[in-house]
């Protein structure tokens, strides 16, 4: 990861920019081949005319999924004091397993307790997608999530939760189509407060009546 900080000479009370990028080291041409190869290793015929473009497809799908999209994290000073919770629901998310290489998909909802400043919220999003593109388990990827945000920000506190279904368990072993899995991780005073960590959940809709 590249990191470029560009901060004005206040910086409690001026905007913030962070460019976060992610440093790829790929072979387009060696990971087509390697994607031929493999698809002949298992029986797979590429002489149908449908399929001869299939190992260059197959490769950029896996390209796209294992490198997330540059972006710079934008903070701003917290003018008006918001002492609340700021948080995004229902961000798509889209990794891969790091044990069967199969894709897991879900949403993810991440919110935190303002201090000096706040994120453009669009950046939330942007996190998410950057810690999941890439070989991951879930587990890490919502602490990575959280922990991240919780640096940047110097927040009071940081939620996030991942709720994703696994291939690699729907489609394969155990075949169990259909299930999700819910992880979570509260940083601050989400960890250590109770009341505050379940107005937290209810807020992202895991929490209350019929939860």
């Amino acid at each position: 990861m590249t990191t470029t900080r560009e901060q004005l000479p206040e910086p409690l009370r001026e905007t913030s920019h962070t460019r976060i990028e992610h440093d790829p080291l790929a072979d387009p041409m060696a990971a087509e081949d390697a994607a031929r190869a493999f698809l002949g290793c298992l029986g797979v015929s590429l002489e149908p005319e449908a399929m001869q473009k299939t190992p260059g497809r197959m490769a950029r799908a896996y390209s796209d999924l294992l490198n997330p999209r540059p972006f710079t994290l934008t903070t701003f000073p917290n003018e008006h004091g918001h002492r609340d919770f700021v948080i995004a629901r229902n961000i798509p998310m889209h990794s891969v397993c790091e044990h069967h290489f199969l894709p897991f998909s879900g949403v993810a909802h991440v919110g935190y307790l303002p201090g000096a400043r706040i994120v453009g919220l669009s950046k939330l999003a942007r996190t998410v997608e950057y810690f999941s593109r890439r070989p991951q388990v879930q587990e890490r990827l919502t602490h990575q999530i959280a922990s991240w945000l919780a640096e940047q920000l110097d927040a009071d506190a940081v939620g996030a939760v991942v709720e994703a279904e696994h291939l690699c368990m729907s489609i394969r072993g155990v075949q169990a189509a259909g299930s999700t899995t819910t992880t979570s991780v509260m940083l601050g005073s989400l960890g250590k407060d109770a009341e505050l960590r379940r107005e937290f959940l209810t807020l992202v809709g895991l929490a209350g009546p019929g939860r």
